[in-house]
C-alpha cells in the first residue's frame, strides 16, 4: 500500500465537519511507515499555511512546493486535497508546527542548525516557498520564526537558514558554515567538510530523512560551497 494510499483512507475516514488536523492524533503512536504519512500530511499543511502568510497565495509558490516536494504520477490530485484542506482547516499553522514538532522532537530538546535535523529540512523548504514569488514579507518571516520556535529550533538556527536562503538577508559566510566570525580557516574548513559530508544523500537518508525531504540539500549545499570559497579566498588574500 503507498504512502499516497494511506493518506486516502486516513482522508477518507475524516467525519464530516473533522479538520485535518485530526489526521496527525489518528496517527500518534503509529509505527514509522505511518509517520511518514504524518510527514507528508504535515508539510503539505505547513506550505499551504506558509503560502497564505502574506495575504495571498500565489502560483509561484504553489509552483515552488511542487518542485521542492515531488509527487507520483497520478497522486497530484490526492496532494492537492490535502493542500486545499489545510487553507481552509480553522486550525492555526502553530497546531501543525506543534503536532510534527511531536513526531520528530518529541523530548523537545533545543536544535541547531548544525544537528542536521529534518527540522530543519522543513523550514528551509518553508522558507524556498516564501521566497517563491520573489519577495519576503514581514507576515512570513513572523511566520517562519513561530514554526522555528514552535519546533524547538533556537534563533540562531532560525538566522543561519535564513540566510542562506533570502535574498538580502544578512548572509555572512560563518553564519551558513554556523561558526563564530573568530574561527580559523582550519575550524572554517573542517565545518564545510563535515556539511558536505552530513548533506550526502546516504548520510541524510540514514538519519531518517523522508524522501520528500531529500531535494532540500539542493540550495543548502550551493550555499554551502559559497561560504568556503568566501572563507578560504579571504584567508588566502
Amino acid at each position: 500500500m503507498s504512502i499516497w494510499t494511506r493518506i486516502a483512507d486516513a482522508l477518507s475516514a475524516l467525519a464530516k465537519g473533522e479538520p485535518l488536523s485530526v489526521v496527525f492524533d489518528r496517527l500518534r503512536g503509529t509505527t514509522a511507515p505511518e509517520q511518514s504519512v504524518g510527514f507528508t500530511i504535515a508539510v503539505l499543511a505547513l506550505g499551504a499555511k506558509m503560502a497564505k502568510a502574506d495575504g495571498t497565495v500565489t502560483r509561484d509558490e504553489v509552483t515552488a512546493f511542487r518542485r521542492i516536494f515531488t509527487f507520483p504520477e497520478g497522486e497530484e490530485a490526492h496532494a492537492a486535497h490535502v493542500f486545499n484542506l489545510a487553507r481552509q482547516d480553522i486550525a492555526g499553522f502553530d497546531a501543525y508546527a506543534r503536532k510534527i514538532a511531536r513526531l520528530f522532537n518529541p523530548e523537545g530538546r533545543r536544535i541547531c542548525a548544525d544537528d542536521h535535523h529534518v527540522l530543519v529540512d522543513i523550514l528551509e523548504a518553508l522558507f524556498q516557498i516564501a521566497i517563491a514569488d520573489g519577495s519576503y514579507h514581514a507576515g512570513e518571516d513572523a511566520f517562519l520564526a513561530h514554526v522555528a520556535e514552535e519546533f524547538g529550533l533556537d534563533e540562531a538556527c532560525f538566522h543561519i537558514v535564513r540566510s542562506r536562503l533570502v535574498e538580502g538577508a544578512p548572509r555572512d559566510p560563518y553564519d551558513v558554515l554556523g561558526l563564530p566570525r573568530t574561527a580559523s580557516k582550519a575550524e572554517a574548513r573542517k565545518a564545510w567538510k563535515e556539511l558536505v559530508r552530513d548533506t550526502h544523500p546516504d548520510v541524510m537518508q540514514s538519519r531518517g530523512v523522508p524522501p520528500e525531504a531529500m531535494k532540500l540539500a539542493e540550495r543548502r549545499m550551493q550555499l554551502i560551497n559559497e561560504a568556503w570559497r568566501q572563507i578560504n579566498a579571504k584567508e588566502a588574500a
